[in-house]
């Protein structure tokens, strides 16, 4: 049977392949609730880079965490913004491709073929996006030799690059796309407004929802138009805490009977280290050190998110003023609840881009996770569950 996504699919990134089992808890409970939800562990080259471990490592904690939690549902391994440099890597672990194509768009390519088969194509739409898709396509069937036709899922991502896409670009590259019969599942397209790691989505709501919408009907018409499968969906990038969002998407998604992908990765990440915190004593030190390597080392760890990042330096806490909180000043200043007077999100996309320092502390990081299982596994499930899950999800279903 050819791989398949529910409506819904949620990628989950683990940075550090210890929370599957939590993970699966929220994704469990969602299932109770019936409302399925394909989870997808996705790692990108530049996060196995930063953290040193291997695809192969990112199937083994999922194969792991899907048999302890007894989850008999389809999940994925995705390898996350792959490009035909780093995809080889990826080929004997991966059942779900993120193409990343965003370094290719306004390249150069003879548009004029496609734009005779295309009266309704934009030239300025083709003259930018068709070369991108063309490198896509190269990919995909990089992947296809080595997967083989129908044995994982394919999306496509021009997401990390400055100009969104309008709902005419969407169409532009839809087309194209069929015509490359890349069988592609989910597509990531740039939105107006900032998809900042960790925090809320910045920017104009009403707009949004007009892009959105306006987006989720190109996609309705493109399946039949252009004969794309039928369970092509939107995916959203840096999805993770873009609260104010959630309500939106879910309203639309629900108009439309379509589907939606969201992908997360490093708030699973910060719920460990609120955990730590939380537990207190050694996991609190741990937090507080990894804080104060992090803010002297601001620069260096921002620079490989510097688009999805928006940090006021001035607004950051002092290591010392860090140092003397309680586990609950920890908690309150990192836990994304917007209601709470010392929630600070210039700390938590500090830390969000911090886990490099997790990283090199090694076994004092990774023994501290082990003691400190209950607090850490109850803030990633609820994390899920409560703040991304029920608001889009069971939103959306409802």
């Amino acid at each position: 049977m050819p791989a398949f996504l529910s409506r819904f699919s949620m990628g989950i990134g683990d940075r550090f392949g210890r929370e599957g089992e939590a993970q699966l808890r929220a994704f469990q409970t969602a299932a109770a609730q019936g409302v399925p939800i394909t989870p997808v562990w996705n790692k990108s080259f530049r996060e196995h880079t930063i953290v040193g471990t291997q695809p192969a490592a990112t199937r083994a904690a999922a194969d792991a965490a899907v048999a302890a939690a007894g989850w008999n549902h389809p999940y994925f391994v995705d390898a996350d913004h792959i490009q035909l440099k780093t995809v080889e890597g990826f080929l004997a672990a991966c059942d779900f491709y993120t193409i990343d194509v965003a370094s290719a768009i306004g390249k150069y390519t003879d548009i004029e073929d496609f734009v005779r088969r295309h009266g309704e194509a934009s030239r300025p739409a083709a003259l930018k996006y068709l070369f991108a898709v063309q490198e896509a396509s190269r990919i995909y069937r990089r992947i296809e030799r080595a997967r083989g036709p129908g044995n994982f899922i394919t999306e496509v991502s021009m997401d990390e690059t400055d100009v969104p896409q309008t709902p005419e670009d969407l169409r532009v590259i839809l087309a194209a796309i069929a015509e490359e019969k890349i069988p592609v599942q989910t597509l990531a397209p740039k939105f107006t407004g900032r998809f900042n790691k960790g925090v809320d989505y910045a920017g104009d709501l009403e707009g949004f929802e007009r892009e959105f919408r306006a987006d989720l009907a190109v996609v309705e018409a493109s399946m039949t138009q252009y004969d794309l499968p039928k369970d092509l969906k939107l995916s959203i990038h840096s999805g993770s805490d873009k609260f104010s969002l959630y309500p939106i998407m879910a309203k639309a998604i629900k108009d439309f009977g379509a589907g939606l992908h969201l992908k997360t990765a490093g708030t699973t990440w910060l719920e460990e280290l609120i955990g730590l915190a939380e537990a207190g004593g050694e996991g609190l030190k741990i937090a507080q050190d990894i804080y104060s390597q992090s803010y002297a080392r601001r620069e260096e760890l921002c620079a490989p998110y510097a688009d999805v990042v928006d940090i006021d330096p001035s607004r950051l806490p002092s290591p010392a003023t860090v140092n003397s909180w309680s586990p609950q000043d920890f908690v309150a200043a990192l836990r994304h609840d917007q209601t709470c007077p010392q929630f600070n999100l210039h700390l938590r996309q500090l830390l969000h881009v911090g886990f490099r320092v997790a990283a090199e502390m090694g076994p004092r990081y990774f023994e501290a996770l082990a003691s400190c299982r209950d607090a850490v596994a109850r803030n990633v499930a609820t994390n899920l569950y409560d703040r991304h899950i029920v608001p889009l999800f069971l939103g959306a279903a409802q």
